[in-house]
């Protein structure tokens, strides 16, 4: 077992920060962050910016230069050992004469999954994994998930108010949370593969489901793109005049039968008792996508859906400080009828945005 020193620690901590910096932009590729540091001294640095661009390493080496050799790299991700879109890192660092390489978690891709690792000790670098692993694998949730379990990372965005409902009866919702926690939303879209969202919420709320602004300090947030549109509609009820389709990006039509529709590629679904089968959209989302992370923005009914098929990995609700009464609509359709049923969640996080509170949760082993 490694025993790592304050400094090491100081410096993959570096490192995490650098990768956030690609929080918006490396998908499909994981954020990934790289410190070479020589004598006690930085000597360079980088992070992953997006797919087809050079990796991390390759950023830390061009930027220490002769200064690389008998540096030691600390790296937030096991360094590459194929060669794709770019040459493969463990070699890079090889050559560039780096003598010890710490990688804070080891690659789940299996393509990599130890190799570049093998290839860097057989090569006579002194390799370590692990150090801050839980800080790491927290930057990549959905890289993760794809790579082991071969589905994105769901999370299903909610906002409600303090007696849990959503909209009035009419359906009025616009707004029931302020800027501070609209803005946050964005963050959500801004850091996710795709969106998902139902035929009902489409028709009742016109929405666009698109980026729009980004204020983030801590990651290049200029730099953000379009996560893909996703409007399950197995009985083809969407209007060609939806504003979803009117959009920067790329909508995908969920739908059954051989249909068109300006705007939208159409993707011919399984179905499961007359519903889209989500199982079979999360599974085609990771394979042809490429898809790490999702956002479920929908109405109770979806939303209810994703819960009950225990497909949720991260359930964030906005809850605002109104009343809107019992006539008013629920947080969800979840038909449970005894305490043996209950959904049993983790609570995460507490955050105040304005006026309003943000709560995220996991749903607890027994629940899954």
């Amino acid at each position: 077992m490694s025993i790592w020193s304050k400094e090491d620690s100081t410096f993959m901590a570096q490192a995490i920060r650098l990768a956030e910096k690609g929080l918006y932009t490396t998908d499909p590729n994981p954020r990934v962050g790289c410190v070479l540091v020589k004598d006690g001294f930085v000597v360079g640095k980088g992070f992953h910016v997006r797919a087809g661009e050079p990796h991390a390493e390759v950023y830390a080496l061009n930027e220490a230069g002769e200064k690389a050799k008998g540096a030691t790299a600390y790296v937030t991700l096991e360094p590459c050992s194929h060669l794709g879109r770019t040459p493969p890192c463990a070699e890079g660092l090889i050559n560039a004469g780096v003598t010890r390489v710490v990688a804070a978690m080891q690659d789940p891709n299996p393509l990599v999954a130890g190799r570049g690792l093998q290839m860097l000790a057989d090569a006579g670098v002194e390799v370590e994994s692990g150090l801050l692993e839980a800080q790491a694998r927290a930057l990549n949730p959905g890289f993760i998930k794809r790579m082991e379990c071969g589905r994105p990372f769901v999370r299903l965005k909610m906002a409600m108010s303090l007696d849990g409902r959503t909209a009035m009866q009419s359906g009025e919702s616009q707004w029931i949370t302020g800027a501070s926690a609209r803005q946050d939303v964005q963050r959500l879209r801004g850091r996710s593969s795709a969106i998902i969202t139902g035929i009902g919420s489409v028709q009742l709320d016109d929405p666009a489901l698109t980026v729009r602004t980004l204020i983030d300090e801590q990651t290049e947030a200029s730099h953000y793109r379009q996560p893909i549109r996703c409007v399950l509609d197995a009985t083809g009820k969407m209007s060609a005049t939806a504003n979803i389709l009117k959009q920067p990006g790329r909508t995908l039509w969920f739908t059954q039968g051989e249909r068109s529709m300006p705007g939208a590629e159409v993707i011919s679904a399984e179905v499961l008792d007359g519903k889209i089968d989500l199982s079979w959209l999360l599974t085609f989302l990771a394979e042809t996508e490429q898809c790490n992370e999702v956002l479920v923005e929908t109405g109770a009914q979806l939303a209810g859906s994703f819960i009950e098929q225990n497909l949720v990995d991260e359930l964030i609700i906005y809850m605002a400080p109104t009343l809107l009464g019992s006539s008013a609509r629920p947080l969800l359709n979840l038909p449970l009828h005894n305490m043996q049923q209950q959904k049993r969640l983790h609570l995460l996080d507490v955050r105040q945005l304005g006026e309003d509170c943000r709560f995220t949760y996991r749903f607890s082993t027994e629940a899954a």
